[in-house]
């Protein structure tokens, strides 16, 4: 039996009392700071309806160790914990518990498990905003103080290893994006006598998308919009917002023709990302992308990383 448990059977024989947020915790809103009297680097933080800071500023209205919530914002209901001393402005919950009642690390713990919940709780049609009473009424577990710290000490260790593993992994994967750029760039750029060509003469067609969007279908159409936001990651995502009639479909089609075999390369916005067409699917091509029909002098799989090396991707941002 684990040290948990036995708190529960110990404190909680018949169950753990529920009890609204709001009878917990005393729940404010900060004051409005003023955008242009903010530094970008500063003492303490101003924290608003956003996920990062605001600015920063020589004063403070909340002390360390706070829970906070978005107000407003499309961030509303994102859940921080602010280590220092900060600047709560007038899109800002703080709260406040009761310690005698609840643990300030334990209320943290719960409502950052019901953030998903709160944003999903966003209103309005202009600026998303998040009510007090959205917050006030969820239903939080009191179990007694000992029991408390407990689920405190082993949450804030998974969340200390979570962290750990995550700036490893991060490290590991941009160590591995460099070793396989390095690799990619060597191989295709090896000193051999190996006759070099224009890439117009290693297609049979480039073409981009359509420049002129037309009527844009409800999402029971089968012809999806592809745009430069669907090409990344070296795949195609089909999943998208807007769609075409099947005869604007048809009309296109003729003219671009995409097949499984072509590449796929963006040339608006984000340029350069590139994949080539695995499968199958009918979908529509807007003028952000442009689709290379490779002939029989030159692979698909070659062609799309030939595009991908750091020379290329370098030529193709600044021509």
């Amino acid at each position: 039996m684990s040290r948990l448990e036995e708190l529960i059977k110990g404190y909680c024989p018949d169950g753990v009392e529920y009890r609204a947020l709001g009878e917990v915790c005393e729940i404010g809103k900060g004051i409005q700071y003023n955008k242009k009297d903010m530094l970008d680097e500063g003492m303490y933080p101003v924290i608003n309806g956003g996920i990062n800071p605001s600015g920063y500023i020589e004063k403070f209205n909340e002390d360390e160790k706070t829970i906070t919530i978005s107000q407003g914002g499309a961030s509303a209901g994102y859940v921080n914990w602010q280590d220092s001393k900060f600047w709560a402005g007038a899109h800002c919950y703080v709260l406040h518990p009761n310690v005698k009642i609840i643990l300030n690390r334990y209320v943290f713990h719960f409502v950052k498990s019901k953030e998903f919940i709160l944003q999903e709780c966003q209103y309005g049609a202009g600026i998303p905003a998040l009510a007090k009473k959205t917050i006030s009424d969820l239903s939080i577990p009191v179990p007694p103080l000992e029991v408390q710290r407990e689920i405190v000490r082993i949450l804030d260790n998974f969340t200390e290893l979570t962290a750990e593993l995550t700036a490893e992994l991060t490290a590991e994967l941009t160590a591995r994006r460099k070793q396989y750029e390095y690799y990619r760039d060597e191989l295709l750029t090896r000193e051999t006598k190996v006759e070099s060509f224009k890439l117009k003469d290693l297609c049979k067609s480039i073409k981009d998308g359509m420049h002129n969007l037309p009527k844009i279908m409800p999402e029971s159409s089968e012809y999806p919009i592809l745009s430069a936001a669907n090409i990344y990651d070296n795949q195609i995502d089909y999943n998208a917002k807007r769609f075409v009639d099947a005869e604007t479909f048809i009309i296109e089609n003729k003219r671009t023709n995409v097949e499984v075999g072509d590449v796929l390369l963006t040339i608006v916005a984000t340029i350069g990302r590139s994949a080539v067409v695995k499968d199958d699917k009918k979908f529509f091509l807007q003028k952000s992308v442009c689709v290379l029909k490779p002939n029989e002098k030159i692979l698909s799989g070659y062609l799309k990383y030939y595009l991908d090396k750091t020379e290329i991707q370098d030529y193709m941002l600044v021509n």
